[in-house]
């Protein structure tokens, strides 16, 4: 069992930075791929990011160049370091953990409760 808990979310204004952090407990996360997702209101669930213990990343098409995943293994923490934001960022991030890296949602085993990042225009 793995437990998530995301922080970081708030409101800021189109072009700032921000960083979510996903602290992992219980079995330890380095041997997870641990992947970044988004929910905006009245959509669905999409990838944004994706990191596999070994050092691979992963970005969705709409973050590349503006998100960084990093992991601090003796915090058994996650990180989407966000810049450039842009109002279409806002939505609730979650972070997941799976077995395997991928884009899809089914894949992952544990979620988090999700944190709220607002962009204002």
């Amino acid at each position: 069992q793995v437990q998530l808990v995301e922080s970081g979310g708030e409101l800021v204004q189109a072009g700032d930075s921000l960083r979510l952090s996903c602290a992992a407990s219980g079995r330890t996360f380095s041997t997870y791929a641990m992947g970044w997702f988004r929910q905006a209101p009245g959509k669905e669930r999409e990838f944004v990011s994706g990191s596999w213990s070994g050092g691979s990343t992963y970005y969705a098409d709409s973050v590349k160049g503006r998100f960084t995943v990093s992991r601090d293994i003796d915090k058994n923490t996650v990180y989407l370091q966000m810049n450039k934001l842009k109002p279409e960022d806002t939505a609730v991030y979650y972070c997941a953990a799976g077995s395997i890296l991928t884009s899809r949602v089914s894949m992952y085993d544990y979620w988090g409760q999700g944190t709220l990042v607002t962009v204002s225009s």
